[in-house]
């Protein structure tokens, strides 16, 4: 069973016919959202979706930006933290991941890469956080170690960080995207940001399982892959 229409929902399609497990990847996606009323949507559709699925297992994609200090005390990781909460006090079996970044086809317009080469493409000025870090993980890497993680049964009722071992400063990747679309930013350099520490301990075994290279090569690799004809 899946819920949501979005590029992590349909990244996970294959799961909609297997009836033990629910993949939630339903409602507020933009962490810049603070429409209270998108908030409550989704916590109303999470807590029917429990009601009526008590046996199965639930997937939630909560966020690594728990562990950033600029962001933590931000309405988006408020609410996140609260729809963890509301899982661990049900009687559902879960699995609550928080992730990092995720780069795929289509998806929110307002994700960090979106802006940036929106940005850069159309000479659209912004300001660059000099001290900001961000962390960014593959829809398709994201997608093999979860279902790793579900067809072994591992992690069972727990929370797990999914996420790139490395964040990347976020003047480095502005740079990335300049050199690829062979276009100069037009920014102002802001000193503000922080970057988050994330304890990727649990995942980094199943990672490498599966032979997913995080190396130093893997921002441009997803540029490539993703914004080929941007």
């Amino acid at each position: 069973m899946v819920v949501g229409n979005g590029m992590i929902a349909r990244k996970f399609r294959n799961y909609e016919h297997q009836d033990h497990f629910i993949i939630f990847a339903s409602g507020v996606s933009n962490s810049k959202n603070t429409d209270q009323n998108q908030y409550l949507r989704e916590r109303e559709l999470l807590a029917a979706t429990i009601q009526q699925n008590p046996q199965k297992r639930l997937l939630y994609f909560s966020t690594c930006s728990v562990y950033d200090p600029a962001e933590e005390h931000s309405l988006y990781v408020k609410h996140k933290k609260e729809m963890e909460a509301l899982i661990m006090a049900s009687q559902i079996p879960y699995l609550i991941l928080r992730t990092s970044n995720v780069v795929g086809n289509g998806g929110n317009p307002n994700t960090i890469f979106n802006y940036f080469i929106h940005n850069i493409n159309n000479d659209i000025h912004f300001d660059l956080w000099a001290n900001a870090g961000r962390n960014f993980i593959d829809a398709d890497d994201l997608f093999a170690i979860t279902d790793y993680v579900l067809q072994e049964g591992l992690f069972q009722n727990q929370i797990l960080n999914v996420a790139n071992p490395l964040s990347i400063s976020v003047k480095s990747i502005v740079h990335e995207m300049e050199d690829f679309l062979d276009h100069k930013a037009n920014y102002t350099l802001v000193e503000k940001g922080s970057s988050p520490i994330i304890d990727l301990s649990a995942m980094m075994p199943i990672a490498e399982a599966l032979q997913i290279n995080f190396g130093a090569a893997y921002l441009s690799s997803l540029i490539k892959k993703y914004y080929r004809n941007a």
